[in-house]
């Protein structure tokens, strides 16, 4: 399973829009949008609408811990992370969960021919996963059946 597998069951049933925000808009309005769509992550949209960071939960629980509740005036580009990893359509939910796993990290961009096409988060994949493991066990009963 790939990518651009997950893109569209997600397209199919969530209408697959990549929730962004500007990197001056502040913390508060970051989480009041994360709270809105129910979602872990927003990609930030710098100029020419290019990728220019990421802000999770954990970036803004980061930045009140540290500056207590005055971080949710601070605007999102001081805090987002900037150096965002990105995926491909064709990359496979394997090494994608490898990848994850080794940066410690939930949400990937997708990019395709260097335009933002979606975001997959590491629900996405496992939901993906534990589909077609029961595809694959239900396929193995139907054989036992029939044998």
């Amino acid at each position: 399973m790939n990518v651009k597998s997950i893109l569209a069951a997600k397209k199919s049933t969530l209408g697959g829009d990549v929730i962004a925000i500007e990197p001056t808009a502040d913390l508060a309005t970051a989480a009041k949008l994360l709270a809105k769509h129910r979602i872990g992550a927003l990609l930030i949209r710098g100029p020419g609408d290019h990728l220019a960071g990421i802000l999770s939960e954990r970036d803004i629980v980061r930045a009140v811990a540290e500056h207590g509740t005055e971080a949710l005036t601070v605007p999102v580009g001081q805090v987002m992370t900037r150096n965002v990893m990105t995926c491909g359509e064709d990359d496979t939910c394997a090494s994608l969960m490898e990848r994850m796993t080794a940066g410690k990290f939930r949400h990937l961009p997708v990019m395709a021919k260097g335009k933002l096409v979606g975001i997959v988060s590491i629900g996405d994949i496992v939901k993906q996963r534990v589909d077609e493991i029961e595809r694959d066990a239900e396929a193995m009963r139907d054989y036992i059946r029939t044998a």
